[in-house]
């Protein structure tokens, strides 16, 4: 596998669409068109693609969990797709790690506070219990703590 400096002066060039920027974390940003890295990341290279599928794939925002979902499916699908052409191996299970922390992610927005059965999301960042019918906020919490707040009912 080639060099991580070498990979990203290699994206820099072939996609001059998009600002590449050193950060804490990965991320697409469509606001700044900017992909954003963690250059001491051990797999940098390969999340680099990924971050830059999205970019490709045009993800934009959301509103509901599932939506994120179906991007990173798509996204990570890209990927794949691309990475022989930077003679990068993705191995399954980071891939299937990376989705299952978005499947925690949600399952912990969809649990109820009140009574811990799962929520169906009615509305971006609202849930409703479909047990006791209690109704809850959440922040959205993909890289801090998640909170999670009853929406009080009117009398």
């Amino acid at each position: 596998m080639p060099s991580t400096t070498s990979i990203l002066t290699n994206l820099k060039n072939k996609y001059p669409q998009f600002i590449f920027k050193s950060n804490n974390n990965f991320y697409w940003s469509y606001l700044d068109n900017t992909i954003y890295y963690d250059e001491n990341s051990p797999h940098m290279s390969i999340f680099l693609l990924h971050e830059l599928s999205h970019a490709l794939l045009g993800h934009n925002q959301y509103d509901y969990d599932i939506q994120l979902i179906t991007m990173e499916r798509q996204s990570w699908e890209h990927t794949i797709l691309l990475a022989p052409s930077f003679d990068i191996n993705i191995p399954d299970d980071l891939i299937q790690n990376t989705l299952d922390s978005y499947r925690e992610w949600i399952h912990s927005r969809s649990t109820c506070p009140k009574c811990n059965a799962t929520g169906l999301q009615i509305a971006s960042n609202t849930y409703k219990c479909l047990a006791c019918n209690d109704k809850w906020r959440v922040n959205e919490a993909k890289n801090c703590a998640l909170r999670r707040y009853e929406i009080k009912k009117c009398t």
